[in-house]
Order: C-alpha cells, then sequence, then structure tokens
C-alpha cells in the first residue's frame, strides 16, 4: 500500500499521470483475438441497454406486465450495472481481472437464457438484475485487460479506440437490431443472441489472453463497497425517474438526498479507512479526476443526442423502431472510423490534440443540430449527427489512455470502473434532462433544439477540461525526467 501511495503521489506531482511499470518492449505485430474476446464482452453490455427499449411493449402484453414491471425490466439492469462497477473493479484487482471479466461472462450469458426463458415478469425482473451483475463485472475487466494484452503504446491506443467505438455502435445498433428481432423472430431472441456471443467471448479469453496477476494481500473495504452501490445506484435512479416525473418529484429529491448522504459518508470512511477502496492521493491526480469528469460530460452529450433524436423521430416524423435505428445510422458509422483514426493518430500527436478537436467537433454538431431550426429535415441533421459521433468515438481514445495511464499497476481495474462509473452517470443524466425538456418546453422543437445547445455546451466544458487535464505528449526530456523519478 506504501508503494502504491508513492506512486500516486508521483503521479500527483506529475501533473496527473503515473509512471507506468516497464512493458514488454513493443512488436510488430500482436494477436487480435483477446481484442475481439474484449470487445465482443463490452458489446453484449452496452447492447443490452437500449435493445430492451423497442421490445418492452411486447414483454409487456406477452407477460402481463404492469406499468412499474415494464420500467423494471428496463431499468433494473441498468441500476445494478451503474451500482456495482467499482466493486466489480476492486473484485479484478484483487482476485485477477481475467478472472473476474469471465465470472462476468457466465453471469452475464446465463442469466440472458434466464431472461429468455422468463414465464412471468418478476422472473424476467430478477433475471436482468443478475444481467446488470454480470455486465458490471465485465466492463471494468475490459480495459484493465487491454492494457495487459497490448503492452506497447500504438497498439493500445488502437485497442482502446476500438473497445471504445463498441459502446457507441452498441448503443445505436440496439433499437434498430431489437425491432429487426422483435418484428421476426420474436422478443424471446433479443436475449439469446447473447448466447452464441457470450460463449464464444469466453472460449477467446481462456485461451488467449493471460492470466492476470492476483493480489491477495489487498483488502477490500466492504463498507465503502457498499456505500458506493448505494449512492450510485440512488443517483441513477433519481435520474431515470426525473426524466418522467419531472425533477421538482418528492421520489426524485429523495434519491438524490440520499444519494448525497451516501457520497458525505463515503468520503468520511475513506478518510479513516487503512486500505480505501478509491485512494485519497490516486483521486487527487488531475488526470485522473479530468479524464472521468470528461467521460461524464462527452456521455452526456452523446448519449442525451440519441435519445432526443429517437423521440423526435419516433413522436414527431412517424418513423417506426426499425427505421429510427436506420436515422441514428450516420451517428454510428462515425465512430468505428474515429476510432481506428485516433488510435494510429495518438502516438504522433499525443492524447491531447485529439480529446480537445473531438470535443469541439461534437459540440459543433450539435450546435449545427439547434441552429438548423424547427422542424429540420432529416438530410440537414444527417452532418451533425456524423460530426457528434466522429467528436465522441475521436476523443474516447484519448480520455480512456488518460485515466488508465494515471493509474498504477495494481489499480487498473479501479481506474477502469471508475471511468466507466463516471460514463453511466453522465448517460443517465443525460437522458433524464433530455426527457425532461420535452416534457417541460413549450413545445416539441423547442426542447430538442434547447437539449441539443445543453450537450454541445457540455461537450465545449470538456474541450475546456481536456486542455487542462489531459497531459500533452511527453518529450524526450520529460520521459527522462521521469524514469529517474522511478529510479528514487
Amino acid at each position: 500500500m506504501e508503494e502504491v501511495d508513492m506512486m500516486c503521489a508521483a503521479a500527483a506531482d506529475n501533473g496527473g499521470s503515473v509512471p507506468a511499470p516497464e512493458r514488454a518492449p513493443e512488436s510488430g505485430r500482436q494477436s487480435l483475438a483477446p481484442l475481439l474476446a474484449v470487445c465482443a464482452g463490452y458489446f453484449m453490455v452496452i447492447l443490452d441497454v437500449t435493445i430492451i427499449n423497442v421490445a418492452v411493449p411486447v414483454v409487456g402484453r406477452e407477460l402481463s406486465a404492469s406499468l412499474t414491471g415494464i420500467q423494471w425490466i428496463t431499468d433494473g439492469y441498468t441500476l445494478v450495472f451503474a451500482g456495482f462497477l467499482l466493486t466489480g473493479g476492486a473484485l479484478g484487482d484483487r482476485l485477477g481481472n481475467r478472472r473476474i471479466f469471465c465470472t462476468g461472462v457466465v453471469v452475464f450469458t446465463a442469466s440472458s437464457a434466464a431472461c429468455a426463458l422468463a414465464p412471468s415478469a418478476p422472473f424476467l425482473i430478477v433475471a436482468r438484475l443478475v444481467e446488470g451483475l454480470g455486465a458490471a463485472l465485465i466492463v471494468p475487466g475490459s480495459l484493465a485487460l487491454l492494457q495487459q494484452s497490448y503492452p506497447a503504446a500504438a497498439a493500445r491506443s488502437r485497442a482502446f479506440g476500438l473497445w471504445g467505438s463498441m459502446a457507441g455502435i452498441a448503443a445505436s445498433a440496439g433499437p434498430l437490431l431489437g425491432g429487426l428481432l422483435v418484428s421476426t423472430v420474436g422478443w424471446r431472441w433479443v436475449f439469446l443472441i447473447n448466447l452464441p456471443v457470450g460463449v464464444a467471448c469466453l472460449v477467446l479469453t481462456l485461451r488467449q489472453v493471460a492470466p492476470s496477476p492476483r493480489r491477495a494481500g489487498r483488502v477490500l473495504d466492504w463498507p465503502a463497497q457498499c456505500l458506493v452501490v448505494a449512492a450510485v445506484a440512488l443517483l441513477t435512479a433519481a435520474l431515470n425517474e426525473a426524466g418522467r416525473r419531472g425533477w421538482s418529484d418528492p421520489a426524485v429529491l429523495a434519491g438524490l438526498g440520499l444519494s448525497a448522504t451516501a457520497v458525505a459518508a463515503l468520503v468520511t470512511r475513506e478518510r479513516l479507512a487503512r486500505s480505501p477502496a478509491l485512494p485519497p492521493r490516486l483521486l487527487r491526480s488531475r488526470a485522473m479526476r479530468g479524464g472521468a469528469m470528461i467521460g461524464l460530460l462527452f456521455n452526456f452529450g452523446f448519449y442525451g443526442m440519441v435519445f432526443t433524436a429517437s423521440l423526435d423521430f419516433q413522436h414527431q416524423r412517424g418513423y417506426s423502431a426499425l427505421g429510427t435505428g436506420a436515422a441514428l445510422f450516420p451517428a454510428v458509422a462515425m465512430t468505428m472510423f474515429a476510432s481506428v483514426l485516433s488510435g494510429r493518430l495518438t502516438r504522433t500527436t499525443g492524447d491531447r490534440p485529439l480529446v480537445v478537436c473531438g470535443m469541439l467537433l461534437a459540440a459543433l454538431g450539435l450546435a449545427g443540430w439547434a441552429a438548423a431550426g424547427a422542424a429540420p429535415a432529416y438530410p440537414l441533421l444527417v452532418l451533425p449527427m456524423m460530426a457528434a459521433g466522429f467528436g465522441t468515438s475521436f476523443a474516447l481514445t484519448g480520455s480512456t489512455s488518460t485515466v488508465m495511464g494515471a493509474a498504477p499497476e495494481a489499480y487498473s481495474g479501479t481506474a477502469s470502473a471508475l471511468f466507466n462509473t463516471t460514463r453511466q452517470i453522465g448517460s443517465a443524466t443525460g437522458v433524464a434532462l433530455g426527457g425532461t425538456l420535452l416534457a417541460t418546453a413549450a413545445d416539441y422543437n423547442a426542447g430538442t433544439r434547447l437539449s441539443m445547445t445543453i450537450g454541445a455546451l457540455a461537450y465545449l466544458t470538456a474541450a475546456g477540461l481536456a486542455w487542462r487535464c489531459v497531459p500533452a505528449k511527453p518529450g524526450r526530456s520529460q520521459r527522462s525526467k521521469r524514469r529517474a523519478r522511478m529510479r528514487r
């Protein structure tokens, strides 16, 4: 623990970047199998956030679910997923990230089968909660395994970029794929599709990803973990309900208040704990704090845009679920291209220019939508959606590298979990605020334009944070100083 504190202190002194342990020399070619395994697991997790949305009306009719039951089918997964991310990261650091990742894949795949075979709404709700737990074990380990499997800087940046693109592709493709499955083979295939992907992911991981180190001496601070779960779950639940009930609803205010209370208790607990879940010196790293906040802001902007656009296309323009997925395709199509490009450029330019440029481009896209006027024709929205999708994915590689580079090796799972937790909070906030603005604006078009304007401001704020917090590409002298500090 003293060694971790020393490394964290070095990070704070060095502008937020923790000197990484010496890694294997860079090699020309590396197997893509670890990347495919990790991305398959991450794709399943994010896909299940959105693919259920077009299926719940049919599920409700067939299983005679109440409105509350339908809401829990949709939101129960997200609440458990967001709430247990930090626990999953801490378990990965202690027991080995590959072990926890594979456990998560097994739990997720088995619970997906249970969802597909659900005879009643209560059974489906419980299965969805377990599915969310599996997701919380998968995601933190995914970044840690990529960092372990691709020690060369260039290969690791490309891997982070492709990993990040999976989120945008899965989230935006969910309604399209869900609509296609529901209209052809039935709603149960929304879950059955996870089975072959989960099995392939597990086999690839066990065969192609090296075992991760276990740190049995690392003590888990269970009171702190429970407070984290309570704080994130309460906040996510309050934000989800705010989109339906409004921000002044007593249940929403109570959820926000209880979440703040849990955070205050967590801060007190972490100051007293001998082995804190989030070491204070780690959180004092400017790169760690800034990278996590950037992730929150760009998820706020992107998923707020996707949610608002989906409602606009379906309610105002009369598109079907399948048509809505196709209409959102321009934003999705850019994510893969942007992630590959940013992964190739980062070694030359460093992370800061990519993050700043990506956030500015995304801000320009949402501002363009807001400036297009009331009820603009769909062709006028294609370029704004492409700019938002490209900019978000272009910046994700650098922000991911910033957060993971700011953490000692022993805390890679925790760093990944922190980054993804803030991103989930950003997504929930963007969706909740978008729903509230649409419900309270003078008319639907005014609510959509206001939502896009706020999203553009979030991207601009992220660009400013990136300029201050994302480390510039270190020069030769900086690297020499860093190595000298490590030797001391």
